[in-house]
């Protein structure tokens, strides 16, 4: 809603998505983006975003940050002050500090005892893991049945168990066309992973001649055939939104997936049109315009619709 106000009011397309990531972020009740984030294998909070402007095609990304808050405007300013696109862990921690962003450590009591009750669950103890993390993985991370977690994902709030970011796209006054996304990443992740939300073109596209595509779910899937970018390029070849959604689909579609492991996207064109679009049935996603008081909740369209 405060994005929506910003946007009414004449703000551009890019504080409108930095904004709603960072209210996000800083909710401690979602605990798939920022601040009370679900840990890694070692209990720590790993962030990561990415922002583009669709106009210049100038894009920011940060990824395996820990002990700094509001990913996104980081992102931004190695987006608007760097040569660079994408800083990684220490060095993305080194340019926070040298922008003002002060230290603050991103875990929670609550989630830590998520994760502490997710080991007890795979019969672990995270206070013995030893050097070994590679078995370990395979076991905490296994895919969560989410059949009676229903679920109402971004780009909004969205509060998903073990899988979840929070991805937002605007059109300002102007026809510019933004893209903002966060994350904690996968709860319970090999340290050091990085998913799609910080990867231009995996997670993130945006461009005001032909539209913009943000993803969430499990990132490897988008990365491995470039989702967000690619739905943005069949757009581009002519593809109504609809068919560069489907088109986007397909390719996922012949990745292997186990249950768990889903991919959601949401697609914008110049002209304000907008669909969802996801691998498993019943994902929902929001959408909201100048003329409306509140969000609205629409149905993703599943590839076998």
């Amino acid at each position: 809603m405060a994005a929506m106000e910003l946007l009414r009011n004449g703000g551009s397309a890019l504080d409108a998505v930095e904004l709603a990531c960072r209210i996000t972020e800083d909710d401690p009740e979602d605990h798939s983006v920022g601040y009370s984030g679900l840990p890694n294998l070692l209990g720590q909070v790993e962030l990561d975003a990415s922002i583009m402007d669709g106009r210049t095609l100038r894009t920011g990304a940060v990824a395996s940050i820990h002990n700094y808050g509001n990913p996104i405007t980081i992102a931004r300013r190695v987006m608007e002050e760097l040569p660079h696109v994408l800083l990684v862990g220490a060095g993305a921690e080194r340019f926070a500090a040298e922008i003002g962003q002060q230290p603050a450590d991103q875990r929670t009591a609550e989630a830590l005892a998520k994760w502490r009750e997710r080991f007890a669950e795979s019969g672990l103890d995270p206070n013995a893991l030893g050097d070994n993390l590679r078995a370990v993985a395979h076991v905490v991370t296994r895919p969560v049945n989410l059949k009676d977690k229903p679920v109402i994902e971004p780009p909004l709030h969205g509060k998903p168990e073990t899988l979840g970011t929070v991805n937002f796209l605007a059109i300002d006054q102007r026809g510019d066309i933004a893209s903002g996304v966060s994350t904690s990443g996968i709860a319970w992740k090999y340290p050091g992973r990085v998913g799609d939300s910080p990867i231009v073109g995996a997670g993130n596209y945006s461009d005001n001649r032909y539209g913009a595509a943000a993803c969430t779910g499990m990132g490897e899937l988008a990365i491995r055939v470039s989702t967000a970018r690619s739905l943005v390029l069949y757009m581009k070849m002519g593809m109504s939104l609809h068919e560069a959604g489907m088109e986007a689909l397909r390719d996922l579609s012949v990745l292997e997936m186990v249950e768990g492991r889903y991919m959601n996207i949401v697609a914008l064109t110049p002209d304000g049109q907008h669909q969802g679009f996801t691998t498993v049935a019943g994902r929902k996603y929001l959408h909201m315009h100048a003329a409306m008081r509140e969000p609205e909740l629409l149905d993703r369209t599943c590839l076998e619709e």
